[in-house]
Order: C-alpha cells, then structure tokens, then sequence
C-alpha cells in the first residue's frame, strides 16, 4: 500500500543553529541543524514525502532579534531562518502568532525571500483579500499502487490564533483580521475538494484541548478532527509533543496512544528543533477518491549528548553555511559588555518569592512607565510593575531557568532575562482586576487538601510560568487550600474560589473600587494569558521600546545594579486538621542547590527521575 510521509517541525522559533546564546554554548539537542540528519533519514525512508513547518519559526532567539535590529537600521538581508528553511528544503509553512512580534514590514520582507508557500487561511487583509495564501496543492508521485504509479494531489491549509490581534495590536489594528480556525478550515476544507485534492492536510499553529469548542477558541487543533474533509493534522503552539504528552491524557476524542483527533491523524512535533514529527498515512484509492486507511504517528529527536553528531550531513551543512554570517553578528551583540551586577540574578526559586530576576525587570519597566505617564494627570493613582519568570522549569525542563553570576552584564545576560520581544504598556485598573490578575496568576500552583496525602506536589508543570505575574508594589497571600479560579488556559473554572485572600497596597487593603496603573507588557495588555477575560486590558500609554531594551538602558544608566529579592507575596500558611504540618513537593532545576532562600522552610530531597531537584516545603511555617 503507498505511504504518504508527512516531516513535521513546529514552534522553531529561531532555533537554527545547535547552539544555545543564553548558555553561550554549542547544544545538540536544538536547532533546525541538529534535525537535519533526521530529516535527510527520514526522506530516504519513504519515495513520497513532505516537509512541513507549523509556525512560530521568526521570533524566539537572540539570532532572530539580531535579524530584526539589523532590518530596522535598513539592512535586507535574507532572514536566517528562511535561509536555513530553503536550504533544507521545505515543502509548505503556515504563519503561527509570533511572525507578528516585529511588525509587518519585517514579516513581509522575511517571507518575500521564502522558496516554498506560506499559508494563512484565517487571516486577511481589512479589505478582504488574503494576505498570504490560504492554501497551495502539492503534486506528488506515488508508486506501488495495483495501478501502478498514480499523482496524489494534496492540499494544505494554513491556521493561526485569532488572537494575534490582541498580542501584536500595536502592529495589526486596522490593517488585518482574522477568522475563527474552525470556520476558515471548513471553507477551505470545501474549496480543496472542489479544486481536485485527493487529500487535505491542516498545518494548524494551535493547540490541543478538550471541551466544548468556543469560537475564536486559541488551541482548536483537537476540535479540527470533526471537521469534514481534513484527513490529517498538524498540531503545534503548546510546545508540546503529541502523542505522548501527559497533558493530552483523558480528553474526549484525542486518542493518545496512536496519535489521532476525532479519528483524524495528528502530530505535534514539540519546539525549538528539539523534535521532529513523522506522520505516515497509508492509502488506498477506490476508483477516483483516495483515503487514510492507517497511519502511524513517530517523534523522533536528535542525538543524545555524548552520541556522535553526524556532521557530514550535506543538510546539515547546508543550514550552517546559510546562517554563519547571522550567527557571527549574534554571538558580537551577546558579547557586548552594558554593565555590572553585585548579586546573582536567578529564577530557580521564583516560584516561592524569590523575584531578584523579577525586579529588575520590574524596576526597568516602572521607571519607563513613569515617562509614558507624565503629564497626563495621573499622578494620583499608584504605579505598580508586573513581572514574570519566563524561565523557571516547567515544560521547559529541568535546565530551563535564568542563571547570571555576580559581575559582568552582559546583552546576552539581558537576553536571558526576557525572552520575548513585547513592548511596555500603561494598564488602568480597579482593586477587583488586580485581585482577578493575581488569581489568575496563582493558577501555577495546584490546590492542597489538608486532609490529604502527605508530599502533595506544588506546581502545575503544564502552567506556563510567563503567566506567573508577581505585581510589584503590592503586598498578599496565596491561599492553596482553595481551588484556581481559572484553568491553564485562563477559562474560569471555579467561579467561587478565592486564592488571594490578602491584598495591601501601602498598608491597607485595597477596595474593590480602587483604581491603579500597572506597567506591564504589550502582550499581557493585549489580552494575552486571558488575564481580563480574553480581552485587551485598558491601555493608557504604550511605548514601541521592548521591555529587554528597558531594561538594558537601565543597567547602563547606572552602570551598577544590586537586584535583591523582596518578598511581597507568601504562602497563606497550612496545617493538617490535627495541628501537624502539611509539606508539598517544590521541584526546581539542579543547579538550584545552593540558593535556597534562607527564610523558607525547605528539606532538600535530591534530583527525580525527570532531572528536576525536589525539595519538601512545610506549608505550615511559611512566613
């Protein structure tokens, strides 16, 4: 029977080179490069084969920073990863959220150099017209059919996010807009068969959920299997690998094992080049129409450290020779020396309140906010800073945490501190959104029963940690006995829950009523995390300054800095209904051990089987 063998990347985000900037290291367990072998195997495997990227593939690494500073100061240069991406090879990309970081002009410029198609069905122009193709037909040979050799005309349908137009609102208001994915995928579902594909294949940068379906919902991948005509799915956004990923376990329709949706074969090939996604479906045609008969769903990943590397691969080769200029300005940048720290400045213990990363950024951020604010009568209304620990485990891994030494500062130190380029936004709010904010934020941490087992565990692996806002310049208590309000996704849960039962600013508890202005960034402004119900907050003022840029003119304004901790938020504290303690499990990276904050009641466990090192906390001494 003849396979059709679908090579999958997803969410590369700049990861190009197996190299790690924030580590300042070679690492082979990243990059496009570093699948390069896998995909030349992978292609070798099967006659009929197509290489495709899920999106995300623009933003995420300093090497893609470099490339945008470079275009803003004039240069048009062709974009690393489109350089790296031709030279492999591939067949088809969709846009995910993150093209849009950097404007449109960038993106246009980055795909304009693109030697295959890169397709967006679900977003368009105001007036109507498609601004990237919604989808292409790929022509393909396929032999040892009853028949003999047979073309097989496959469609690809490209769908991002609708809500881009909340995180990039800066750069798309009024000039784009974007369909629910569900009902674009239809459409074009319909339009494929009609123009003669044999098979439609959806490219769809979006996650995997259960539930009942909302429109306009961000991760709609897993609904997609219900829609007619998509025989196979390409899944991403999550950062997650499916099949096999825990989080996919027990949702209705999504079968985890064998890799489907609704019955539909699915793939989600991870991030960063970390994995690639192979999906072989095999065929059988009945006269004219071709189906799906069978599939199999396979992850693969490079090789592991101390396996040698396969450096002759051509690809490989290839991809290296096509960015080594980029990579040379990357490392010059990273090197660029902006200033001194007197303290360590790291996140291994962020999510117990130890916010020295943090508050860097929240000072930077505060002081920026303070220039955008004058003159504009708002002098009365407290300015506060949010801040959050984009690197602090989690999905990301045990290795996956901010580290920066006492001493020189440096851009790639600054880098490694905020990895996103948003912007810094003025929000307006009452006393109730705070609170609401800070719930949401409180999500990270799974709910503790007193009458419980004993070693509960604390966090939610799956929670990302940049939705861990810590607010600077107010004071509260996170209650773990009750319920999260909300779930990962920001969709309240458990209307009555109540975490935070303690909020002061300056002393006094803050009233309902009570209005604020909080610096934050243009994402979480825009609606990002669905911190204020999936909609934008109420912006004041917003620069076109990034935060990481904020912060470095901070540092090299004062040459010195000394970021330490303050606690502003703790632990309500817990015991079992007997009086004796009640300790959870908090599980942080190895290289941890040693910056234990002094004031919190920890007994060091030793590392786990997933390379994390576990620690007990007493919940009923915190202070």
């Amino acid at each position: 029977m003849p396979i059709l063998r679908l090579i999958a990347t997803s969410d590369l985000h700049m990861h190009v080179r197996p190299y790690d900037y924030f580590e300042d290291r070679e690492d082979e367990s990243v990059g496009l490069a570093a699948l390069a072998p896998l995909i030349t195997q992978a292609r070798t495997e099967h006659a009929c084969c197509l290489l495709v990227d899920n999106g995300d593939f623009l933003q995420g690494a300093p090497l893609g920073d470099v490339a945008a500073q470079d275009f803003a100061e004039g240069a048009r240069r062709i974009n690393p990863v489109i350089a790296a991406m031709n030279a492999i090879g591939y067949d088809a990309a969709t846009l995910g959220n993150h093209e849009f970081n950097y404007g449109l002009d960038y993106l246009d410029h980055a795909l304009g150099q693109a030697r295959f198609p890169i397709l967006s069905a679900n977003l368009k122009r105001t007036d109507g017209s498609a601004y990237v193709p919604a989808t292409t037909m790929i022509t393909r040979s396929l032999a040892g059919g009853s028949d003999g050799d047979a073309a097989l005309r496959i469609g690809l349908i490209g769908l991002l996010p609708p809500q881009i137009l909340q995180w990039d609102r800066s750069h798309l208001d009024g000039r784009v807009v974007v369909e629910d994915i569900l009902a674009a995928a239809r459409r074009e579902a319909v339009a494929l068969r009609e123009k003669g594909a044999d098979l439609v294949i959806a490219l769809c940068h979006s996650g995997i959920t259960g539930g009942t379906y909302r429109e306009g919902q961000e991760n709609a991948a897993g609904h997609l299997g219900a829609v007619p005509g998509i025989d196979a799915i390409i899944a991403g956004h999550q950062h997650l690998r499916f099949p096999g990923s825990r989080e996919f376990e027990d949702l209705p329709g999504i079968d985890n094992s064998r890799g489907s949706l609704h019955g539909v074969p699915a793939i989600m090939p991870g991030s960063f080049g970390a994995a690639l996604g192979l999906l072989d479906l095999t065929l059988a045609r009945d006269g004219d129409v071709w189906s799906v008969t069978r599939h199999a769903a396979t992850i693969r990943r490079p090789a592991p450290a101390g396996e040698r590397v396969p450096r002759d691969c051509p690809a490989r080769k290839a991809i290296l020779a096509a960015t080594e200029e980029d990579h040379a300005r990357t490392l010059t940048q990273m090197h660029a020396h902006i200033g001194e720290t007197g303290t360590a400045i790291d996140s291994h213990f962020a999510l117990l309140g130890d916010n020295s990363a943090m508050a860097l950024v929240a000072k930077a951020q505060r002081e920026a906010a303070q220039g955008l604010v004058e003159g504009m009568g708002l002098s009365d209304l407290p300015l506060l800073s949010a801040a959050a620990p984009f690197k602090a485990g989690g999905r990301g891994g045990p290795g996956y945490f901010t580290r920066i030494a006492p001493g020189a500062l440096t851009l790639r130190d600054l880098a490694n501190l905020y990895l996103y380029p948003n912007t810094v936004s003025v929000v307006r709010v009452t006393g109730a959104q705070l609170r609401e904010w800070l719930e949401r934020s409180s999500g990270i941490f799974r709910q503790i029963d007193p009458d419980g087992p004993p070693d509960q565990l604390l966090l939610r692996h799956n929670f990302p940690s940049y939705h861990f806002d810590v607010i600077f310049g107010l004071d509260y208590e996170i209650d773990l006995s009750a319920p999260a309000r909300h779930d990962r996704d920001g969709a309240l849960v458990a209307p009555r829950a109540r975490r935070i039962t303690r909020l002061v600013h300056d002393g006094a508890e803050i009233r309902p009523e009570q209005e604020f202005l909080v610096a934050t960034n243009n994402y979480r402004a825009g609606g990002g995390g669905t911190f204020f119900g999936g909609a934008p907050a109420p912006v004041i003022a917003q620069s076109t300054q990034m935060v990481r840029e904020v912060v470095t003119d901070y540092v090299r304004a004062r040459g010195y800095v000394a970021p330490r901790w303050t606690r502003n938020w703790r632990f309500a504290p817990l015991s079992h209904p007997d009086g004796s303690p009640v300790e959870v499990i908090f599980e942080t990276g190895a290289r941890g051990e040693g910056r234990e904050p002094a004031d919190m009641p920890l007994t060091p466990l030793g590392p786990t089987e997933q390379g994390f090192l576990a620690y007990r906390l007493r919940l009923s001494d915190v202070t």
